[in-house]
């Protein structure tokens, strides 16, 4: 008996215990449903953006060469300034100029006496032809010689024409307007014909150059075309950012678009124009443009932690009408802005689970809740604490982060 009574005892305990034990943590019980929040899906109009690397260049760089020979004798600009065209920038001695135009003048009213004479010949000879005094002979004669006076004016007055070019351009003035570069020979120098002075940058406007897979650009125009997109090629706006992150005030257009690929990177060139009166965008400056202009009409669009990565493909969890869990195999168009735009899988009035992904399984119901996820990425109200999802997710082998990572691959 002294044996039986201590064995009676402990089985009389565990008979006790059992009720409570199965109503702890972990017991027989099932679990409740997992809290998750979730979003009804509504069709929009959605802008889409594009985003490039660019780099900025100038509209126009000229060259300023001396189109004469002669001394520099003056440089009226301060390096690195902003000039205007027509201003005067470096000044040739002008006076072996000024002595050939003289003498071009000398020599055309030379050429115009000898030919005032030669007309007045002809008409005398022409006279005693009529009356018979003279050959017709001479009157040929008198015909040439017009003639050739005639020739030796108009060569006159183009000798007159090119020393007077060679005297303007003595004055060498600014081509087109913008910031000028170092001199490139100092005051008192020999010049030859087509000796470089300076550069002339022009800043207003200016070109920023970017590049486009070529499967994007066929993808944008496709889209328009075939209507699933709004907008037009010839009207998309460009905003540039600056590697600080601040945007450019004044937006531009896309005014050249290249006609072929680039074979070794597989892009198409394109260039934007935009205004530039204070010279805050310098050539070579690395930038980013946003190209804006086209709307995908009646879109759908997810966060991007609804997104779920299998092994057939992406997908996102959908709610029936008793909140029971299924996936939905979805096809990714863009990424906007933290949110995905869907091309395929979703339509306006499906719930999506966006908070909680990793809670859900197949064919399980869930709490829905609505509404924006907390700061610790639970929901803000309804949600399990992290004690009544934990027991869920040990059984089911769930990791943390381990869906998203499978998505981001």
């Amino acid at each position: 008996m002294s044996r039986i009574f201590p064995f009676a005892s402990a089985l009389s305990a565990i008979l006790v215990a059992s009720p409570v034990l199965a109503q702890q943590p972990g017991g027989g019980a099932a679990p409740p449903p997992p809290a998750v929040t979730v979003m009804t899906v509504k069709a929009e109009n959605v802008p889409v953006t594009f985003e490039y690397p660019a780099r900025v260049s100038s509209s126009r760089e000229v060259e300023v060469r001396a189109q004469v020979g002669g001394i520099l004798l003056h440089r009226t600009f301060n390096e690195g300034s902003r000039v205007n065209e027509g201003d005067l920038l470096f000044e040739i001695d002008r006076r072996p100029f000024e002595a050939q135009v003289a003498l071009a003048e000398a020599q055309l009213q030379q050429a115009q006496a000898t030919q005032a004479n030669a007309r007045r010949t002809q008409e005398r000879t022409q006279s005693l032809v009529r009356s018979g005094a003279t050959s017709t002979a001479t009157l040929d004669d008198a015909t040439s010689q017009r003639l050739l006076a005639d020739a030796a004016v108009a060569a006159a007055e183009a000798q007159l024409q090119t020393a007077t070019l060679s005297l303007d351009y003595a004055s060498v003035e600014a081509p087109a307007g913008g910031i000028t570069s170092l001199e490139q020979v100092p005051e008192g120098s020999l010049l030859s014909t087509g000796d470089l002075l300076t550069r002339i940058t022009q800043l207003d406007p200016a070109y920023v150059n970017f590049s486009a897979a070529d499967s994007e650009a066929f993808s944008i125009r496709n889209m328009i075309e075939e209507g699933r997109a709004e907008g037009s090629l010839d009207q998309l706006t460009v905003t540039v950012r600056f590697g600080n992150g601040t945007n450019y005030a004044q937006k531009g257009k896309i005014d050249f678009t290249s006609s072929s690929i680039d074979q070794s990177t597989g892009t198409i060139l394109s260039r934007a124009v935009l205004p530039n009166p204070d010279s805050q965008l310098l050539p070579g400056q690395f930038v980013r443009v946003e190209i804006e202009g086209i709307v995908v009409p009646d879109a759908v669009t997810i966060p991007t932690e609804a997104l779920m990565q299998g092994p057939q493909g992406t997908f996102v969890y959908v709610l029936d009408d008793k909140n029971v869990a299924a996936v939905r195999p979805v096809t990714v168009g863009r990424e906007l802005e933290g949110r995905l735009l869907i091309a395929e899988g979703l339509k306006p009035d499906d719930r999506v689970v966006t908070v909680g992904v990793i809670k859900v399984r197949p064919g399980s119901p869930v709490t829905p809740t609505d509404g924006q996820p907390a700061a610790d990425g639970q929901p803000q109200a309804g949600g399990a604490q992290e004690g009544e999802a934990a027991p869920q997710q040990a059984a089911a082998g769930a990791q943390p982060g381990a869906a998203r990572s499978e998505a981001s691959q």
